[in-house]
């Protein structure tokens, strides 16, 4: 099966096929050592026949013939089978905060993220999910091995991080394996605090995101649709969700956690920004009974909106640059800002006045930002205690033979929904076929009704052509249900969904529909790369 040479072009497929201009010249060793490294070794028979032929001093056709067929082995590689989905992450559970907000990626940067990474050479399809727990990157990779390199090293090239320190830290995941975990981070079993509410809403802005960005493909897409789905109803079936489960409420509990009980009605609290988590933070802390508390936010307008929603609660305004003062009045400072550098540090902390007795006279940072707002030499303030995220785990340590029972029902769930989630995969695999089979047969149709018509003559009347139309029309329809029908399926049986895999295999080796379908995937790369 000869590869068109007009596809070529495509950057991702011209390292694994050569040129065919360059075949028709004679080629040594070199040329067939050109080809990428595990290529040569798992066509090694192959380049045995190329070495002998090479040598020969027969005509340059059998020459041409076996390295064409070691140039259609490479292309077979990268277009025959399905690319794999993988996930390159690193999280809370595998890499401290300080790595973690080197590589935070801004939600407003995650289309450029996507389209540097479909830019790499093995990545089709990719997305970004950034948050303050986890940093990682979905994507549909030609190569398992060569796409984790890749995507390593842009994260290195981004971040600043050594590629060898970033390999200690990040999990990999392939395939059925990646698709369980996006299913339990949408559930909130990956979360700190189990079943958390805005891991789901960060899913849901992955894919709000990435409608429209090139490179977030049906793959992926469908993926983070589904996790979405399967989020949706863990919630809904385990009420998983019941109780502190937002990285908010954990904070506000965490501080609650290290006042005094006595204090807990007195203690002063500050919030620093009025965003969403800064919004939660003072929701929780109205439910644990503060009734005043001070906000310090760019802006006056959210937190006008926010004492709106909650009538009975002091809530005072302080613009940013009264935040230190704000702070010295305070006992328990929380802090969720976007802000890439810190807002307090080692020189601002120490000049600030001891806390109330009542706490005794330390003051709490509790910073659930990341980037953090706090830096960890405060800690070095002997009347001044920094907790951030990664410190929440203690608060989340409560109640683990509840939780462990949750999650063994949502994890009953998300097998479920994963082997639904194959099946729809697999079922893509079927598409080019059932179109192809459809076209050749409409190809055959037409030929045959130009002949019959043409044998009928000029005189026939509109009516007949009409009729004999629908006729080859009806004729092929019947024909094709047969085969259309054993290439579909829903997946709901292992067994069915591989008798299609088969079938389809079949039906391709039959009619000759590989060679379309190969040519079909190799324009539609090359169609997205001059996109980009």
């Amino acid at each position: 099966m000869a590869v068109s040479s007009a596809f070529v072009a495509c950057p991702k497929l011209e390292t694994l096929l050569n040129h065919h201009n360059k075949l028709e010249t004679p080629l040594g060793l070199v040329g067939v050592r050109a080809l990428p490294r595990n290529i040569r070794s798992s066509r090694r028979g192959l380049i045995q026949r190329a070495r002998c032929e090479l040598t020969d001093s027969s005509p340059n056709a059998a020459n041409i013939s076996a390295l064409e067929q070691l140039k259609n082995s490479a292309a077979d590689r990268y277009t025959k089978e399905r690319s794999s989905i993988v996930v390159i992450g690193l999280s809370i559970h595998t890499a401290p905060v300080e790595m973690r907000e080197k590589l935070a990626i801004p939600e407003a940067e995650w289309p450029r993220a996507i389209g540097e990474l479909c830019g790499l050479n093995h990545i089709e399809e990719a997305a970004v999910l950034s948050t303050c727990n986890r940093m990682e990157i979905y994507v549909l990779a030609l190569s398992q091995h060569r796409g984790v390199k890749e995507v390593t090293e842009w994260m290195s090239k981004t971040s600043g991080i050594p590629v060898s320190e970033i390999c200690q830290h990040r999990f990999l995941l392939y395939n059925k394996d990646a698709t369980q975990h996006i299913f339990e981070v949408s559930a909130g079993l990956d979360s700190l605090v189990l079943g958390e509410g805005q891991i789901l809403a960060q899913v849901k802005q992955v894919v709000k995101v990435g409608q429209g960005v090139n490179g977030f493909g049906r793959n992926i897409s469908g993926l983070f649709k589904h996790a979405i789905t399967v989020g949706k109803r863990v919630r809904t079936e385990t009420n998983i969700a019941a109780g502190a489960v937002s990285v908010s409420s954990a904070a506000v509990e965490l501080a609650l956690m290290k006042l005094p009980v006595s204090s807990h009605a007195s203690a002063r609290m500050l919030i620093i920004g009025a965003g969403k988590m800064g919004k939660l933070v003072i929701k929780h802390l109205v439910a644990k009974g503060c009734t005043k508390m001070v906000v310090v936010n760019r802006s006056e307008e959210r937190v006008t909106a926010i004492r709106d929603e909650i009538p009975g609660v002091e809530v005072i305004y302080r613009p940013l640059d009264e935040m230190l003062a704000s702070a010295a009045e305070a006992d328990v400072v929380f802090t969720s800002t976007a802000s890439e550098t810190p807002l307090f540090l080692k020189e601002h902390v120490e000049t600030l006045p001891p806390a109330c007795p009542e706490i005794g006279g330390v003051r709490l940072f509790v910073d659930i930002s990341v980037p953090r707002n706090v830096g960890s030499c405060v800690n070095e303030v002997e009347t001044a205690r920094v907790y951030n995220v990664d410190d929440l785990k203690e608060v989340v340590a409560a109640n683990k033979e509840d939780r462990l029972r949750k999650a063994m029902e949502a994890q009953t769930i998300i097998a479920e929904e994963s082997n639904q989630f194959e099946a729809w995969r697999d079922s893509l695999e079927t598409v080019p076929t059932i179109k192809k089979l459809r076209a050749y047969a409409e190809r055959i149709r037409m030929a045959e009704l130009e002949k019959c018509m043409s044998k009928m003559g000029d005189d026939i009347n509109k009516k007949t052509t009409r009729a004999v139309d629908d006729l080859s029309r009806g004729i092929v329809n019947r024909f094709l249900h047969g085969p259309m029908q054993h290439l579909r399926c829903d997946g709901s049986d292992s067994r069915t969904l591989s008798e299609t895999l088969e079938n389809m295999h079949a039906l391709n080796r039959m009619y000759g529909l590989e060679k379309d379908i190969l040519e079909e995937k190799l324009k539609a790369m090359t169609s997205g790369q001059q996109q980009k």
